[in-house]
């Protein structure tokens, strides 16, 4: 399982989001337009989604957001 980070442009609203392939890798999309310390605490963010197994939950985002 890897993860793969990737900085590209999206709306201010989004910071950053991670997609599961079907590899089993982990694909992190980070918002380019964040500041530096923005950008860590996003990835940490979904660091955490990884860890936690979120993406194995039946739930929707906004639960497992407002959990998380």
């Amino acid at each position: 399982m890897s993860r793969i980070v990737r900085q590209i442009k999206m709306p201010l609203t989004i910071r950053a989001f991670t997609l599961p392939d079907a590899n089993g890798d982990f694909n992190i999309y980070i918002n380019q337009d964040l500041s530096d310390e923005a950008k860590r605490k996003s990835l940490a963010h979904e660091y955490l989604h990884i860890e936690n197994n979120d993406f194995q939950k039946n739930e929707f985002a906004r639960i497992i957001e407002k959990d998380g």
